[in-house]
């Protein structure tokens, strides 16, 4: 049976779906689970939740501990799959820092942990840890895949694949979620009989087909996004509503109140969460996979500094993400013990493809996922050293792309001006060069519309001063 390692196991909510799946699945329910972090804490907790499941499932994997830098090696030994979850810096003091140093200069953030200053930050402080995780798995664990799953996916997930020689294909949810979170949200429906085909890069990968027993589904889509956006849409009961948005599936109280929040609000006021999406989607074309949260700083429409309606009318949430930090960590003061503390604790496999890369591979049963990889000519009219995010086979081959060919040339051209951004991030995290930092920034969409290269210098100045010890040294 395989050795499964989770770097960054004090993730604990998103360790239980991606090791929990695994302890559910057949092929790998007998697996060596290594779980490894730099807290103890929130190792423990990790660890006394995974064992719950397990003996519940029969003690059949067999779990270790790992922490500390000093024992990162051992954990990785012998790794056939390597899971990567981890956030260097944390929300205090980085995430806070990155929030904070721009909003000193005028500039609005939304998530930034992808694009942006934010994401080139995030970035520069995580490859060099992960270049450290490769260098162990070169020794190690030489033929492991590594499962990244940290943001900013491009840019990680690109550089370990140009900088190692580890085995990487980058994972997010946003791809197997998209079709069905549209057409639940504009009252469709989604079922079986629902194919769509999307490529692109992560987080702006595009929906290039969406069709229901061959019939394309986009001209009734586009009818009603743009009724949902004007706040013309019914969408029914409260209840309906649920329903339709969950498929009748049981969600925690908590979920429940974000779903009745968000109901009274376009009943109210006519705005929802996801119009700049669709704003996108009636512009470009086609829908996006990442949330309009993402989107409305991946680009240089929404968040401007001379339009300020343009956040009211959009229904854009600045300073999202620290919201959500502060929110997840009283969250899980209060209901973290549900998952710590229960002995009766169970598990049912959730649609993380995690466990069905590693089945495919342990199996040889093929299954397709989005995959973020290195392009090498997938998409025609997207660089070749970029990562972009395509449907991918699995099986005991490992990881295969599908060919994609040209995008629609909006979408390339959109898909384009993010790339930039990642590619100057990771030849600054190569060259250990601050003018390649400086240039990163400069070529972010949503910055070089708001800041003069001047002020962008300076912003990047503060935020390397800030971080300190969590960067290397720029030269």
């Amino acid at each position: 049976m395989p050795k499964i390692t989770f770097m960054g196991a004090g993730s604990t909510v998103f360790a239980k779906n991606v090791l929990g799946d695994s302890m559910m699945t057949p092929a790998l329910a007998e697996s060596t689970i290594a779980l490894y972090d730099i807290d103890k804490v929130r190792l423990d907790e990790s660890a006394t939740m995974l064992e719950a499941i397990n003996r519940n499932n029969g003690s059949k994997a067999h779990i270790e501990k790992y922490l500390g830098v000093e024992n990162r090696k051992a954990a990785l030994k012998g790794a056939n799959y390597v899971v990567n979850a981890i956030q260097v810096g944390g929300y205090d003091p980085c995430t806070i820092t990155d929030f904070e140093i721009p909003k000193k200069y005028g500039l609005k953030q939304t998530i930034a942990d992808t694009l942006g200053v934010g994401g080139v930050f995030r970035a520069l402080r995580t490859i060099p840890v992960m270049l450290d995780f490769a260098r162990d798995m070169e020794e190690v664990c030489p033929d492991a895949w590594l499962l990244n799953y940290t943001n900013p996916m491009a840019m990680l997930t690109g550089a370990m694949l140009r900088m190692t020689g580890v085995k990487t294909v980058g994972l997010c949810h946003s791809v197997q979620v998209c079709a069905p979170t549209l057409l639940n949200e504009l009252g469709m429906g989604y079922d079986d009989q629902v194919q769509w085909k999307i490529a692109g890069i992560n987080h702006q990968a595009w929906l290039l087909e969406c069709t229901r027993n061959g019939e394309d589904l986009y001209p009734e889509i586009k009818r009603r996004a743009l009724l949902y956006n004007e706040g013309k849409l019914d969408i029914g009961s409260f209840e309906d509503r649920v329903k339709m948005l969950t498929g009748g599936e049981e969600i925690p109280e908590h979920h429940m109140q974000r779903l009745r929040e968000e109901y009274d609000l376009y009943k109210s006021t006519g705005k929802h969460g996801d119009m700049v999406r669709l704003e996108l989607m009636r512009r470009f074309g086609y829908y996006i996979t990442e949330s309009s949260e993402h989107n409305s700083e991946y680009t240089p429409y929404f968040i401007k500094k001379d339009y300020p309606e343009l956040i009211e009318r959009f229904n854009i949430p600045l300073d999202e993400y620290p919201r959500r930090c502060i929110r997840q960590i009283a969250e899980w003061k209060e209901r973290g013990h549900e998952l710590t503390q229960n002995p009766l604790l169970s598990h049912k496999r959730s649609k993380e493809y995690a466990s069905y890369i590693m089945e495919a591979m342990e199996t040889n049963i093929p299954t397709r996922i989005g995959g973020n990889i290195l392009n090498n000519g997938v998409i025609t009219n997207l660089p070749r050293n970029a990562c972009v995010e395509v449907s991918c086979l699995v099986d005991r081959n490992g990881v295969q792309p599908t060919y994609v060919g040209d995008l629609p040339e909006q979408c390339a051209a959109l898909n384009r001006t993010n790339i930039n951004v990642q590619l100057m991030t990771i030849e600054a995290a190569r060259t250990l060069k601050k003018d390649a930092i400086y240039q990163a920034v400069m070529l972010d969409p949503h910055t070089a519309a708001e800041l003069s290269i001047d002020d962008i210098v300076a912003m990047c100045d503060d935020l390397i001063e800030a971080h300190g010890d969590w960067m290397p040294k720029f030269h």
